[in-house]
Formats: structure tokens, C-alpha cells, sequence
């Protein structure tokens, strides 16, 4: 598999989506990723209206493992039946991220896009 490189995003100026949106940017030709399962990503986040960046995988150099079931429900909808080697982007209103304004992340309200690359299934 040919790992992909650091994505880029462009400006949104539509309105924000209400609901969970997945973009399929690339599909992989790997194992696909079950509902609850580990996965090992390159990703970067960044605020829809602002675009700036919040965090990033590829800004720490090194990809990173987690268990589906312990984030953000955009994560937990948007990655199972990613297929390893494929990119997803993956747009996360604040029912899908971090919740609404106030709900004690600094986050909250946001609505958030994850550039996410499936590398493998643990």
C-alpha cells in the first residue's frame, strides 16, 4: 500500500451540514474497517468556518491507533467500512464531535472536518 500524503482542505463557504457528511476521496483496496474496531489513521482536523487546524497526526509525524468505540460518534459512523489504504472526509456537526456549545470542550459547537487515512485494522 502507497501511504497517501498530508491532505489539504480547501475553504468551506456552504453552510455547515446538520448531519454527518462522508466524503469517500479515495477508496482503499484493504480490509474494511467493522463498527468497534482499532484502527491505526493518519488524520487532520480542522474547524469548518475557520479552517484552522486543531490537531493532526501528520503534524506529530507519526500515524495513530484508537478504538473506534471511544470517539467521537462522526468517528464511530463515518470510519466503519472504510477500506484500508483509502481517505475519508469526514464533516462532524456538534452532535457528531464534541457537542453543543458549552458542553465543556473547547470544541463544543464547532462543527469540525476530519481528512482521515485508514492504514490498518489492529
Amino acid at each position: 500500500m502507497t501511504e497517501l500524503q498530508r491532505p489539504t482542505l480547501e475553504p468551506m463557504f456552504e453552510p455547515a451540514p446538520e448531519e454527518l457528511t462522508i466524503l469517500e476521496v479515495h477508496e482503499g483496496t484493504g480490509i474494511e474497517a467493522p463498527a468497534g474496531a482499532t484502527v491505526k489513521v493518519h488524520y487532520l482536523g480542522v474547524d469548518y468556518e475557520t479552517g484552522e487546524e486543531f490537531d493532526s497526526s501528520w503534524g506529530r509525524g507519526t500515524p495513530i491507533e484508537f478504538p473506534l468505540n471511544r470517539l467521537i460518534k462522526g468517528w464511530q459512523e463515518g470510519i466503519p467500512g472504510m477500506k484500508v489504504g483509502g481517505r475519508r472526509t469526514l464533516i462532524c456537526p456538534p452532535i457528531y464531535a464534541y457537542g453543543e456549545a458549552g458542553a465543556g470542550h473547547h470544541l463544543s459547537g464547532r462543527t469540525l472536518v476530519f481528512v482521515i487515512d485508514l492504514l490498518g485494522v489492529v
